[in-house]
């Protein structure tokens, strides 16, 4: 969902979104960082990219497309699996760790909406429910298998040597090519499945 048409109509819910969203992806990307390192691997900490400081992990262009087309991206946070003793096991824990992330900030943000009885305010409701939409895009989005998303690193931990070989020889093309099947609506139907699961997994623990 694009946040421009936002800022045009309600400009009052775009102002309280900003600084949420854009610390959606510096929480991403800090989670893959805090997990490598209470894992074993001291390298996000040793670039300060543990830090809650957004100007340690924005990213310019995936900041502009957070706001206007509803997901974007942070600067990677570097990760040395070699610190870690099961590199597989390491692989898996820290690839999932943002996309739990953003799951967890969608129910937070949902669960404080149920309990606080926040309906009667019409800018904190949508401000709240695009919080929430936006984050669980932004998990939907990773959990494709197609490098640099986290799902291809996911899935680079289950698989065979073949996988592993054809994933990582992808890699350094996979964000042309992730663009270009977004920009053809390609990817719509896995963002949709994945984001389906994600609400029902939401909906089973709310109150």
């Amino acid at each position: 969902m694009g946040l421009l048409k936002l800022l045009i109509s309600e400009p009052l819910t775009f102002l309280l979104l900003f600084i949420p969203l854009l610390y959606s992806v510096v929480i991403h990307e800090v989670a893959h960082g805090l997990v490598a390192y209470r894992l074993g691997d001291p390298t996000a900490r040793w670039f300060g990219r543990l830090s809650l400081n957004p100007l340690k992990h924005l990213d310019p262009i995936g900041t502009l497309t957070l706001f206007l087309a509803g997901f974007g991206w942070a600067k990677p946070v570097p990760v040395n699996l070699h610190n870690i003793p099961d590199r597989r096991k390491g692989l898996i824990l820290v690839s999932s760790a943002g996309v739990i992330a953003n799951i967890l900030l969608a129910f937070l943000s949902l669960l404080a909406y149920r309990l606080l009885g926040l309906s009667s305010i019409k800018d904190l409701t949508l401000a709240i429910y695009t919080f929430a939409h936006v984050n669980m895009t932004l998990a939907a989005l990773n959990l494709i298998p197609i490098p640099p998303l986290d799902g291809s690193k996911i899935l680079m931990g289950i698989s065979p040597p073949s996988i592993r070989s054809f994933l990582a020889r992808l890699e350094p093309y996979g964000f042309f090519f992730i663009i270009g099947l977004l920009f053809l609506g390609m990817l719509d139907p896995l963002i949709r499945l994945f984001r389906t699961i994600i609400v029902l997994l939401i909906k089973a623990f709310l109150p």
